[in-house]
């Protein structure tokens, strides 16, 4: 038999099944492209009532546009609010960013457009503990799942964790008054500017 340092000097051979960590990145952001085609075809073939999606650029699948209609029965009824999602390339396993392009007042959408809202929070436990980790990001969300979430926020705001504090303290305080005339005028722009 050989000497056994023979053995020692050997390095081990990759695990199997397993390709290096370059070649694992690029097949997540051919799976991510894939998934994001994929979502993109079925929200065409089938939309979803209350909002509509594409991509901002057509060579660019991670970044989307999509339209909001603002939900009937509340105070956003009537707005086309415009706003962006960009996914990052190893989506599914970390959430969007969304930002709203179009002027709205809402608890739980920065000043800056910033849309914070659960399901797009990175995934795992909450180091506030105000969320559960299911309550967060999880792969199995969808563009369609996300939307569905924005516009229930929309509905029914979260005054807990508000993102805008000012519009959360209106929404408290004086929902009729204040808070409901500033959503109007916002709505009134997002009809003006909805289809520039």
């Amino acid at each position: 038999p050989p000497p056994a340092s023979s053995f020692a000097a050997a390095s081990p051979p990759p695990p199997l099944g397993l390709p290096p960590r370059a070649e694992r990145g690029r097949m997540t952001e051919l799976q991510s492209a894939l998934l994001l085609r994929r979502q993109l075809a079925e929200l065409n073939k089938n939309p979803v009532e209350g909002f509509s999606a594409g991509l901002i650029d057509d060579n660019d699948l991670y970044r989307w546009e999509v339209l909001i209609i603002g939900p009937p029965d509340t105070l956003y009824e009537g707005g086309v609010f415009k706003a962006h999602l960009t996914f990052p390339k190893d989506y599914p396993l970390r959430p969007p960013k969304m930002k709203f392009i179009t002027e709205i007042w809402h608890p739980n959408v920065d000043k800056n457009g910033d849309v914070c809202i659960s399901i797009l929070h990175e995934p795992g436990e909450d180091k506030y503990g105000y969320e559960k980790p299911e309550e967060r990001w999880l792969p199995i969300h969808t563009v369609e799942t996300i939307m569905i979430s924005v516009i229930s926020m929309l509905a029914d705001p979260n005054g807990d964790s508000p993102a805008n504090v000012d519009a959360a303290k209106e929404w408290r305080e004086d929902r009729n008054g204040e808070f409901k005339r500033k959503v109007a005028r916002c709505v009134r722009k997002s009809q003006e500017t909805a289809f520039e």
